[in-house]
């Protein structure tokens, strides 16, 4: 591959799909065709450079080693345009730490929200669940409370009943004795007659 200036200044990379940045695998690449071009230039040029000094003549390798050191200066420039492309994946990878440090403390507020509303939903259960209880509770007291009066009512009247019972019978007791004394004491047209006025007053 025969590189020039151009074509590191023109090199254009694909940008990723899922995040923002370069594709670093073609980066690295293309910066590995770069360094492998860099390389065969400046050996290049410490050949031709060489033969010049020597008037033509080719110089035994011995000598061409030292030149690198002289002649790499003026070639530095491509592989300084090329190393800003190198921070796209390290601003990339900082950008992703960043991420995921949001994402994490985005994870920790929904934790703490939800535990929150949880606290906040169960703490109001337990308050409902106490006010359902006492109203239970009172309105339990309240039927029972009604309930007592209703029996002592009832109480009362049986009490009435059984007092109206026993006079009745007593009445009625006196009445029969009284109307037997009655008929061993007249005749029967008379005790027949006192009958009907002894139960007439009974009645009254």
């Amino acid at each position: 591959m025969a590189l020039t200036p151009e074509d590191v200044v023109n090199k254009r990379f694909q940008s990723t799909k899922f995040r923002e940045g370069y594709d670093q695998d073609e980066v690295d690449d293309f910066l590995d065709e770069v360094v492998v071009e860099l390389r065969r230039l400046t050996a290049e040029n410490e050949e031709l450079k060489a033969r010049v000094s020597s008037g033509g003549a080719a110089e035994p390798a011995a000598e061409v080693a030292p030149a690198p050191e002289a002649v790499a200066e003026p070639v530095v420039a491509p592989a300084v345009v090329a190393s800003p492309v190198v921070a796209g994946p390290i601003d990339e990878t900082a950008g992703t730490t960043n991420l995921l440090q949001l994402a994490r403390r985005l994870h920790e507020e929904h934790v703490k929200e939800g535990a929150e509303k949880r606290d906040a939903l169960i703490a109001e259960g337990h308050a409902t669940a106490a006010r359902l209880v006492a109203e239970a509770e009172a309105k339990q007291r309240a039927q029972l409370s009604i309930l007592d009066q209703e029996r002592s009512v009832l109480e009362t009247k049986i009490d009435d009943l059984r007092t109206f019972e026993r006079e009745y019978r007593q009445k009625l007791k006196s009445y029969i004795e009284t109307q037997l004394r009655d008929l061993d004491a007249t005749s029967p047209v008379e005790s027949s007659n006192a009958s009907k006025s002894s139960f007439q007053s009974f009645g009254a």
